[in-house]
């Protein structure tokens, strides 16, 4: 039985994860902004509605881990923004806020949750595809995109930073599953993957992939987009 931290959990792969792990009997804190119904009446569930951007996000985050899980084996950084609009109409406030989400809030929460890791434990970032250098762009995800890189970056950084206390940092780049996001992306493109099913790959990923791999970006996608 394993203690989780997953991100974005409102909707989609991140929802799907959360449930995931809590009925394969382990431990979940899910972070997000919204929370859904279904998360909040699992026993093995622990919601907290927070933006981890700012400061009280992560004390909230910081106090719950410390009382209650006392360490972490496992994060999954999936909480993302994307913003689907021409560069030159991109305000600098809008471009901060994919930062935000998508950059700082990856590096504030490794921040916290490091403490409280032990040898053996795995930190995966969900990333993209459009933040894969030299892989297909797509016009209006200058934002999103470049954030999705950013992580990839910060992770084999952290991986390297944290090899000897045994702290593993790996990246899955997605393609496309059929999630909001993605529709709100490329309306009426039907992706070939459901999110339960990324979920899977995801958990199973987890669990086991820190064994094989460390510092390391996986191209996980089946198509284009």
């Amino acid at each position: 039985m394993k203690n989780v931290i997953v991100t974005g959990t409102s909707r989609g792969i991140g929802y799907k994860l959360a449930l995931k792990y809590a009925n394969e009997g382990h431990n979940v804190l899910a972070l997000s902004r919204k929370t859904a119904k279904e998360l909040l009446e699992h026993k093995n569930i622990t919601c907290l509605s927070v933006d981890l951007s700012n400061s009280d996000g992560l004390n909230q985050t910081e106090k719950y881990i410390k009382e209650n899980f006392k360490y972490v084996d496992i994060v999954v950084h999936n909480a993302g923004a994307l913003l689907l609009k021409p560069f030159a109409e991109i305000t600098a406030e809008e471009f901060e806020y994919i930062y935000k989400v998508n950059v700082f809030g990856v590096a504030a929460l490794n921040r916290l949750v490091l403490p409280y890791m032990q040898k053996g434990s795995h930190v995966v970032t969900i990333s993209s595809m459009g933040g894969i250098q030299g892989s297909m762009k797509f016009a209006g995800l200058s934002a999103y995109s470049s954030s999705k890189g950013a992580v990839i970056t910060l992770s084999e950084l952290l991986a390297e930073e944290y090899k000897e206390q045994g702290v593993s940092f790996n990246v899955l780049a997605l393609g496309a599953v059929n999630t909001e996001m993605l529709q709100e992306a490329f309306p009426g493109y039907e992706a070939p993957l459901k999110p339960e099913e990324m979920a899977d790959y995801i958990y199973e990923f987890s669990l086991t992939g820190n064994k094989f791999y460390n510092g390391k970006v996986l191209q996980v996608s089946s198509t284009t987009p």
